[in-house]
């Protein structure tokens, strides 16, 4: 039981102190995790992460679904879903209600847009810890800048750019495997 009950805590922690979505919560999934209790490497986050980007849903939910069944299977799965969405739940009805009498107000409006920097600043260090962590070679850096000048400058979906780049990395490892 006591697995269940860090799973639900841990995700919880995450779901509440992290603002802007699954990249802005990396940092806490790799202290609670990875550093803590150990239930993945940052290898398997990352997989969890490029899995959750083409996945239906939001991608700190499905990281959490997916960390959540390798610790303890569907009921492990169940329980850190359930932990990242009930802050989420709870806030969003208390202020459901407030926001639409406070919005106006200046302090409201400025008090936004510096938690939206501060947001901008922890997607930005995960976005480099991804990037540092993911591109290795220059293979690697070949299919980041395609992906990425295809991502800025097409309205070529996301999914298939993820797919797209794990065919490439399929094909490098046959590739690999015939010239050994």
């Amino acid at each position: 039981m006591r697995i269940y009950w860090d799973l639900y805590s841990a995700w919880f922690r995450m779901g509440l102190f992290t603002f802007g979505g699954g990249y802005a919560m990396l940092p806490m999934i790799q202290r609670e995790v990875i550093e803590k209790y150990h239930w993945a490497t940052e290898d398997e986050v990352m997989d969890y992460y490029a899995v959750g980007q083409c996945t239906p849903g939001i991608i700190a939910v499905n990281t959490a679904t997916f960390i959540g069944y390798k610790v303890k299977g569907t009921l492990g799965g169940i329980v850190a879903t359930l932990g990242v969405i009930s802050p989420s739940l709870v806030i969003i009805t208390l202020i459901a209600g407030l926001i639409t009498n406070f919005s106006d107000l200046a302090v409201v409006q400025h008090a936004l847009k510096g938690i939206q920097v501060g947001v901008c600043v922890l997607m930005f260090v995960s976005v480099r810890n991804l990037f540092l962590k993911g591109v290795k070679q220059l293979p690697d850096c070949i299919v980041f800048i395609a992906a990425f000048l295809l991502a800025q400058f097409t309205d070529l979906s996301t999914v298939i750019l993820v797919i797209a780049a794990g065919a490439v990395g399929y094909a490098r490892m046959i590739l690999k495997e015939k010239n050994v």
